[in-house]
Formats: C-alpha cells, structure tokens, sequence
C-alpha cells in the first residue's frame, strides 16, 4: 500500500465508525465527549482474553459498586477477586487493585503512555488503548481485532505470533494524529463486525477499495496462524467438605493458578497425575464426579470427591454456608465442581 492509499485509510475508517460505531456501556459515542480513564481502563483489563458480552455484566456490578478508581482502590482484594469470579485469568483483578491504589495515591490516572505503563498490571495494548481513547494522545493500539484488519489490510502473510511487528509497524503508518482514539475504536469495531475471524463481509468495508487481501482474492486466509501445539492434559481431585450446611472453603496462595481466590481444597492437580492424592481429612469418601476445564496452557479434568464424616480439616479455611455458594465467589473450575456436589443431593 502506497503512502497516497495509508492516507485514504484514517478519514474512511473514522467517517464509518461515526455512523457505525457499537453501543457499548464504557465508551462515549463518537463526539459525545471525553471518556472517563477509569471506565475505558476497567473495560481494557476485563476485556483481555474475554468477550463484549461476557464482559458487559462483570462491567456492570463493578462500577455499579466501586464507581470511581478512588473507591476501588479502597475496596478489600478479597471482595474484588470474588466479584471478579467467573472471568479468570486472575492476575488480573489482583492487578487491578494494585494499579487502583497506585492511581489514588497519585491523583489521578497518568495521561500518557510512558506514565501508565508504570503502574502495576498495564501493558503496551492497555496503556496505548487508555492514552489514545480517554485522553486523545496519538498511540497505536493493536488488540485482535485490529490484528486481524490490519494483517488483511496490508496482506501481511508471516505467520503469528512472528508478524506482530509488522503488524504493529502497519498499523503505525495509518494512525492518524488527531481522534487516534476514535480511530483505534474504529479498527476494533472493524474487527468485531465486518472483518471477523470465519468471513471478511468486503462489500460493506469502508477499506475495501485499499485492502491488499481483498485484491489478492482471499482476505480470511490472514492472519496466518502457526500451527497449534496440543495442550497437555492433567487430572486431579477437589474436595467436599460438608457440615451442618457449610462447606470446607480455602484460600488458594496468591501467586500461581486462580491466585488469592477461594476454592475447594485440591490435590494439586499434577502432584501425582492421577487424581487419587489424599484428602484433608481421613475418612470415608464418595465420587462426585468429574469436572474438565480448559486453562491456556493444559486441560485439566478434576474428580469431585465428597465426604461423609464430621472432621474438621487442618490448616486454614472456612466453614461457608451452602446455601450462600454462589457469593463464594468461587472460580468457574470450582464452582462447576460444587455444582456436581450439590447435584448429589
């Protein structure tokens, strides 16, 4: 693409997202003003890994709660992290309370790249994405929406994850100086409902006129991905603990998988591969069943051992009401695992 057809790019792709953009609760509609630092980078974080419509009732509660960064900042992790639950990759929310609180002690949120990339949690996606769409600073924010488009737009045939440079090379050459935040919004958009991952709808594209991978006669072969490695598989055992209408809760380590959330005691999952790792309790114990689950890098299916006796657990934990499960906050992993418990009944 010449640099007459780079300039083409910013003025059509804004022009269609003015009268095209989605509806979405955290941003402001083109023209409708500035956005709020904290709305568009709670909306950043949530939306890493995870979808529009998974994101938009977990989007909902928080702000609905904890309505400012200030009162986020203030909020107990362990409060966040349960509100957090069912939208994984933990790390995440436990970030989020950090970078709050870096925030409320410094005033208010950086307004530039440099000074968000400091605070706890922000990478280059999430401080280009809050500096360009709340504070109107030219950044070049590359999600997998705007991969795609622009792997399409500039016919960039290195497989992923090697072509992220080029990528991010072309998306640079069409950002515009002014509305870089509209513009990045525009691309996304782009992504989400015209140039999507199964087809490329080409006739109602406002780039399809300069699109390298539509001339070439097939844009959806692009981005061209490396070949998936199988994910290895795990197996281990949870346990239930029931008494007097309350179940045995524990509080996973903060680092590591599902970090600082509560959970069903577990075998550890791989500690011996084969889901029979002793209980926390000695006793009589039942099958529950079997949960799977996918995480990023293994599948892991879990057997659901229940048990029948009236000891207490050693270590730490809590007795929590079976009743009130569902305000557990627990894990989508364990929350399956009590659903099979339960189930029993």
């Amino acid at each position: 693409m010449d640099n007459s057809a780079r300039g083409q790019v910013a003025p059509l792709l804004l022009d269609w997202y003015r009268k095209q953009a989605r509806r979405l609760p955290w941003r402001v509609a083109p023209g409708g003003g500035t956005a709020d630092p904290y709305r568009v980078w709670l909306s950043e974080v949530m939306l890493q890994q995870t979808t529009t419509a998974a994101v938009a009732p977990y989007f909902a509660r928080f702000t609905a709660r904890w309505p400012t960064v200030q009162t986020l900042a203030a909020a107990p992790e362990a409060d966040v992290m349960a509100e957090w639950a069912g939208l994984g990759y933990y790390s995440r929310a436990r970030n989020l309370v950090a970078a709050a609180r870096a925030v409320a002690e410094l005033g208010g949120f950086p307004d530039t790249e440099e000074g968000l990339r400091a605070l706890p949690g922000l990478g280059a996606y999430t401080a280009a994405a809050v500096a360009a769409i709340a504070f109107g600073r030219r950044a070049v924010v590359v999600d997998s929406n705007v991969e795609r488009v622009v792997a399409r737009l500039f016919a960039i045939e290195e497989p992923l994850p090697g072509a992220r440079k080029a990528i991010r090379a072309a998306a640079d050459a069409i950002t515009p100086d002014e509305h870089a935040g509209d513009f990045a919004q525009g691309l996304m958009d782009l992504g989400a409902t015209i140039c999507t991952a199964r087809d490329a709808r080409c006739l109602l594209c406002p780039l399809q006129a300069l699109c390298t991978g539509r001339a070439q006669g097939d844009p959806v072969r692009l981005p061209v991905k490396a070949a998936k490695k199988p994910r290895p598989a795990r197996r281990g055992t949870a346990f239930w603990i029931e008494r007097d209408d309350a179940v045995w809760l524990v509080t996973r380590p903060g680092k590591g998988m599902l970090g600082g959330m509560r959970a069903l005691p577990d075998d550890g999952w791989s500690a011996r591969g084969d889901g029979s790792g002793e209980g926390p309790v000695t006793g009589a114990w039942e099958p529950g069943g079997v949960v799977r689950h996918g995480f990023t890098h293994f599948d892991l299916e879990l057997a659901v051992a229940v048990y029948a006796g009236s000891a207490t657990p050693a270590g730490e934990g809590e007795w929590w009401p079976v009743e009130r499960i569902a305000e557990a906050g627990l894990p989508t992993l364990f929350a399956k695992a009590a659903a099979l418990a339960l189930a029993r009944d």
